[in-house]
Order: C-alpha cells, then structure tokens, then sequence
C-alpha cells in the first residue's frame, strides 16, 4: 500500500532533548520512552467513514511523538495498517450498493489526502490486511502449532486463558470486560467458548464476503491478529519487547490492544511494546461523536468548507490528546485566531527571545505531549513581542513549531 509524501523537518540546532514521558495506560503512569531505538504501530483506520476529527485526533498525537523522537535525533520506524476487511466495512458497501472494495480504496485515498494536509508524518509502512495475508495466515498457523488456539463450529479462536495465566493482564474487572469485549465486536456468550473473552483468530465467511483458503479452514482473519502479524513483520525488535509503543483512540485499550499485546506474546515470548498510549475521545456538541449516532466531523468537509489544514491541526493541539473533547464551532475560531496572532507576531523585524520560549515548549511536549502548557508558552511569548521586548529570532522560532507541532507558518 502506498503511503503518503514525505513530509520536510526543518533544523533547529538542538543537539540535546529531555527524554519523553509518556502516560501508560496499563501501568496508569508516566513512562520513560527508549532513545536507543523507536518503533511504533499505530492502529489504522477501517476505509468506511475517513477521516473524522476522532481519526484526525489520533494521528495528529502521535505524529507530535514521531516527530519529537525524529527532532531527538533517535532513528524512527513506523507502521500504521488499514483494516480493510471487516464487518462494518461491508455493512456500509451494502447500505450504499458498492462493491467493498471501491468504497474501501476510496476513502483510502481519502485518508491520505487529509494525512498530507495535515501535515502528518507519513508511516515507512502503510499496510492493508488484504495485501498481508500470508502474514496473518502464518501468524495463525504458528499460534496454533504452539497449543493457543481451539475450534469451535469452524471458527477458531485464541485461548485467553493460555494467553494470559489468570487474567492477570486484564485492565478492568471481569464484568466490565465482558461487556465491553460484547460492545466492540466480541462474542462473550457464544455457546461452546472455554471463556467468554476468547476472541476470533479465523472466522468463516459469510455468504458473498471475501475468504481465503487455509489449512486450518476457509475464511478470514480476526481483527487483534492482525495488527500484530503486520507490527510483528514490518518493525524491528528491539531487546526488551517487540516494539516500543502501540498507539490509538481509547477505545482500543480494551480488548483491542490487551488482545493484541497477549497474542504477540504468545508468538514470540516478548512482551508486545514497551508503553501503550491512548488518545481521548471527541464529542460534539454535548453527545459522543459516533457513526452510529451520525454526527460525526470529517477532515474533508472541513477543509471544503474553506478552513485551512493548519487551523483544523491547532485545534486538536489545543487539548491534551488524552481529555476527551466536545468539538463545536469555537474550537476553529480560537484556533485561527491563535494562528494569526503567532503570524503576526513572526512577521515583526523585533521579536522577544525565542531560545526559551522553544525551551519551554520542548520540556512541556516531553511531559506526556502537553500541548496545552506548549501552545501557552507561545501565547506568552506572543504577548512579549507585542509590548515589545526583543532579543529573538522569528526564523528560529517559526522552524521550531513547524518541526514540533506540525504548524508552519
């Protein structure tokens, strides 16, 4: 699969940063994050609804990491997938009479064009699951070879219980589990199922969905499995674990990344990543914004309406990427009016000294990516440079938020 054009890093002529801290969602505190070396797996979207604010959110936290290790001078390596093989996907084709497979490629290319207005980092690989199937198969097969997996009426599925001795993984009470894991595609009262958590490896198709012939039945693979044959082919490992972050919405910390992190164990012996990080969710208006209650956001329509990239990506950056947040109308206007005050303020022959204003800044990206107390630090130097203190220069500042934020100006 195709990525998206390289995006340019300005210099800034930092030799030295703080080490970055991120918030692990399963140890509940902040984590170190390993220079030596940095890989990530940031889950991808399903090609059915691209890109809304909830996706935009979520690429543009991470992006703030990948582009904090690249300016650290430490080498990155990352993959996102697409999930281009799904029940919802499906669902939608056949609601809107097209084949799965045009509506996936569309709102493929879709993505990728909001990702470049954005001015997101692009993957060293974006891969589909289709186009990986071997890789999955394998990953069954080894699962399977090494006693993990029992069938049931032609599915199969991982055994949690040897997955996870006792649970003692689980990052919430048993019963919530249950009902969350019911909530987001799992299957916990399915008769026959040594536990109601054990999840999908292989399921069969139904009738008109794509499957793929395999020694262990026809069909197609479950969603966890996935993520991880394509994390565990396409990154390097490092000593301690398979990678050093898995990243996405909060809503994959549970069962999407617990699942993910058991079976990549089961394959390899290694534990899965080092820090897990996850980014809040965003509302609307008040309610929770979802595709089934349709108020969803879309990066598209927004930049057709006449908003610039750079405004939509200072919005998000105006909340810590782990609060949930209700968008609303306000949100682009304080953005665009934070925009042309820092343009403003760039544009005069005298600016105030810049060198601790981008310290500053870079000490508060390193605390958990905390944007908020970033973008104040700038709002105070603005107010600096309009009462007319000098000392700086705008040029070095202006590279600074282009390398770090993401905002060039």
């Amino acid at each position: 699969m195709r990525s998206w054009p390289t995006v340019y890093l300005p210099p800034v002529g930092r030799t030295s940063h703080p080490t970055l801290h991120l918030f692990d969602s399963y140890q509940r505190t902040l984590v170190p994050v390993s220079k030596d070396r940095f890989t990530s797996y940031i889950c991808g979207i399903t090609p059915y609804d691209a890109t809304h604010l909830g996706h935009a959110a979520t690429y543009v936290a991470f992006d703030l990491v990948h582009r904090y290790m690249h300016a650290s001078g430490v080498v990155v390596r990352f993959v996102e997938n697409i999930t281009d093989i799904d029940d919802p996907l499906f669902e939608r084709a056949i609601r809107d009479k097209i084949d799965w497979k045009v509506l996936a490629a569309s709102q493929i290319s879709l993505f990728i064009s909001d990702m470049t207005a954005l001015h997101v980092l692009p993957p060293d690989h974006y891969e589909g699951v289709v186009e990986n199937m071997d890789l999955i198969i394998g990953a069954v097969q080894k699962l399977i070879d090494r006693g993990f997996t029992y069938s049931l009426d032609g599915d199969l599925y991982f055994d949690i219980q040897r997955g996870d001795t006792n649970l003692a993984g689980l990052p919430l009470p048993l019963p919530e589990a249950i009902s969350i894991f019911k909530e987001r595609g799992g299957d916990p009262e399915r008769t026959g199922k040594r536990h109601p958590l054990d999840a999908l490896l292989w399921r069969r198709s139904n009738p008109g969905e794509p499957e793929w012939k395999t020694t262990f039945g026809d069909g197609r693979p479950g969603w966890h499995i996935e993520c991880v044959a394509l994390a565990l082919n396409y990154l390097p490992y490092p000593t301690e674990s398979s990678i050093t972050l898995q990243g996405g919405g909060a809503d994959l910390i549970f069962p999407h990344h617990y699942m993910s992190a058991i079976q990549a164990r089961a394959l390899n012996d290694l534990p899965f990543a080092s820090v897990y990080a996850h980014c809040g969710m965003i509302g609307l208006d008040g309610e929770k914004m979802s595709k089934s209650k349709g108020n969803l956001v879309f990066v598209s329509k927004l930049l057709q309406a006449g908003h610039q990239p750079e405004t939509i990506r200072m919005a998000l950056l105006s909340r810590h990427y782990r609060s949930d947040f209700m968008w609303n109308d306000n949100a682009l206007h304080d953005a665009k009016v934070r925009i042309e005050r820092i343009r403003s303020a760039l544009a005069r022959e005298d600016v105030a000294p810049t060198a601790p204003a981008i310290d500053g800044f870079i000490a508060a990206l390193a605390n958990d990516l905390d944007t908020v107390a970033a973008l104040a630090i700038i709002d105070k130097w603005c107010v600096d440079t309009e009462t007319g203190i000098i000392g700086g220069n705008a040029g070095e500042l202006a590279r600074a938020l282009d390398l770090y934020l993401g905002i060039a100006l």
